[in-house]
């Protein structure tokens, strides 16, 4: 009895050693399993390899969440696809295989205030991480401010140096907050360094016409989106906003209807959404291929 209680705890002391937490936790338990079913010792050692395995995977996929930092509440369950147009929705369904990621092309979506841009590459983005691959979400104003405080530290380069790190970045709202030309600079660097070697998601109530007021120079316009569109798939959100449709609803079960409003969240895009064909370096259009 004294030999089987040391085997017991040599045997928890190496499993500890060998950082096997999994197979330490449940080593017993399928042990009594595969004497009841008779497995073999192959079987039994595959089945505390395979937990091992399956916990590992777990806490990683979890890990690499927190690190995306994107809101969990805004699942693919959560996200209502009957609203988008027909080609939104091939595109998205496209989309979650995670092959753009390989061919590093990115993915740019555009539309009303509102239609669900950011939720859908929110859901997206959540089941690529869930399949393996490394995300990061940030809002632009969120970027800009930790490029600014990279570049007066002089470690700009560390810092997007890091950004490599993830398969995709997701930028949101580019153009919804007015940036002075410093500001847009950095953003420029680095959609400039990912280019053809990381895939940026992005999402914007500007079309590419009007672009010019948020970086601020021509050249440095025709640049971002020549880098951008390159490789790209480009997709338009062209519906009404879900929360206005909501609070129309909530009224209407309130038994009154409530007046159309801007979104008091964003600010209005105005007519002609769809992304016009961006203007190449010497004024000429530029062919966007969608993928």
């Amino acid at each position: 009895m004294n030999r089987a209680i040391d085997v017991k705890a040599e045997l928890t002391q190496s499993l500890k050693y060998l950082h096997l937490p999994t197979v330490r936790q449940c080593y017993e338990e399928v042990a009594q399993q595969a004497e009841r079913e008779s497995l073999s010792y192959e079987r039994y050692l595959h089945e505390l390899i395979q937990r091992e395995c399956e916990e590992r995977q777990e806490n990683r996929i979890t890990k690499m969440l927190r690190e995306s930092q994107l809101p969990l509440e805004k699942s693919l369950a959560a996200f209502d696809t009957k609203r988008l147009p027909s080609k939104a929705a091939r595109q998205m369904r496209s989309l979650l295989d995670g092959g753009f990621l390989a061919r590093t092309e990115n993915v740019l979506v555009f539309g009303n205030p509102g239609g669900g841009k950011t939720h859908m590459l929110q859901a997206i983005s959540q089941e690529l991480v869930r399949q393996g691959h490394r995300m990061l979400f940030t809002s632009c104003e969120m970027l800009v401010q930790q490029l600014l405080a990279a570049k007066r530290d002089l470690k700009l380069s560390r810092q997007i140096q890091r950004y490599a790190r993830y398969e995709g970045i997701i930028i949101d709202d580019l153009g919804y907050i007015r940036q002075t030309r410093e500001e847009m600079e950095v953003v420029f660097t680095l959609l400039a360094e990912r280019y053809e070697r990381g895939s940026v998601l992005l999402t914007s109530n500007l079309p590419f016409s009007k672009w010019e007021g948020i970086f601020k120079d021509p050249m440095t316009t025709a640049a971002a989106i020549d880098r951008l569109v390159h490789h790209s798939v480009i997709v338009e959100l062209n519906i009404p906003s879900y929360r206005l449709e909501q609070a129309r609803n909530n009224g209407q079960a309130l038994g009154k209807e409530p007046a159309d409003q801007p979104d008091p969240d964003e600010p209005a895009s105005g007519s002609g959404l769809r992304p016009a064909p961006p203007a190449g370096p010497s004024g000429t259009l530029v062919n966007v291929v969608e993928n």
